[in-house]
């Protein structure tokens, strides 16, 4: 919602908040065949994708997310080599994963094309690895893309996708996590986002159990601060056939390329769940 004093204005009606960001003016606005698409230059934010009336990805810290929802899967997997990015169509995930050389093959699947196409128009800092031979770009739906895929077919998952509605709405049930564990190594991992610890917990404990129920032995979450996401701190969780706690530190405090956020401090701080998380979910 663009407000007459150049605001726009994401509200959170359920929870009684909103979030406002200063504008200069809207770019672009459409209709794809999925989902209506706008982009905003910001005053302090620099360029803002909104899909369907919510706050997507900026300029300015879209970094936390991308550093946050790669790094640290990528490193407690113990050979990583392909990786499946289901969403992602502004690309920053896929960038991200391919900074890690051990890896061979990262697929992104994106239903929505126009989202990658306006990402390239007004984030091409996130699409610069789009052309790496190493990566493949799908505009299919992912969930028909993990069903159609042979067994034992990959390492990693990150599922980077929007709220769990729309085209969304199918990537986080019982079906989908049966079959990303049906194509997943005997050391793979999936990895969710999911959403604000603060206002969504219920969907966090509903997502862990039903990962659980689909046949993954262990969950684990991480947490980090997004601002432009409700609450401005957002969450990502992992589902494994083995072992979350591994970490290969001493690869991560060598990682051969500059972050922003991620370290192997930042990686063992951010599984840290505080009391009222653990009260209501238990221990990991």
């Amino acid at each position: 919602m663009l407000e007459a004093n150049k605001w726009f204005t994401e509200v959170y009606p359920k929870d009684g908040a909103a979030l406002s960001i200063a504008v200069k003016a809207k770019l672009h606005e459409e209709q794809s065949a999925f989902q209506h698409l706008e982009i905003y230059d910001t005053e302090a934010f620099g360029k803002l994708m909104v899909i369907d009336g919510c706050t997507m990805v900026s300029s300015r810290e879209n970094f936390l997310y991308h550093e946050m929802m790669t790094h640290p899967v990528l490193y407690t997997h113990p050979n990583p080599k392909t990786v499946w990015i289901i969403g992602g169509g502004d690309c920053g995930s896929l960038k991200e994963v391919l900074r890690h050389p051990e890896v061979e093959s990262a697929v992104q699947i994106e239903i929505d094309e126009r989202v990658t196409r306006l990402a390239e128009d007004y984030f091409p800092e996130l699409c610069e690895s789009n052309s790496d031979p190493r990566a493949q770009l799908l505009f299919i739906d992912g969930i028909q893309w993990v069903k159609d895929a042979p067994d034992g077919s990959v390492d990693v998952i990150i599922v980077d996708s929007t709220d769990p509605v729309g085209p969304a709405e199918g990537l986080f049930n019982e079906a989908f996590y049966r079959q990303c564990l049906r194509c997943l190594r005997p050391d793979g991992i999936l990895a969710q986002q999911s959403e604000s610890p603060l206002f969504h917990l219920s969907l966090i404990d509903s997502m862990r159990n039903t990962m659980k129920a689909a046949g993954f032995t262990n969950t684990r979450t991480l947490f980090f601060p997004q601002f432009i996401y409700p609450t401005g701190w957002w969450s990502g969780t992992l589902a494994g056939k083995g072992d979350l706690t591994r970490f290969r530190e001493a690869d991560a405090r060598a990682k051969p390329f500059a972050t922003r956020y991620y370290n192997a401090d930042i990686h063992r701080a951010a599984f840290v769940a505080p009391e009222f998380f653990r009260q209501a979910l238990g221990q990991d």
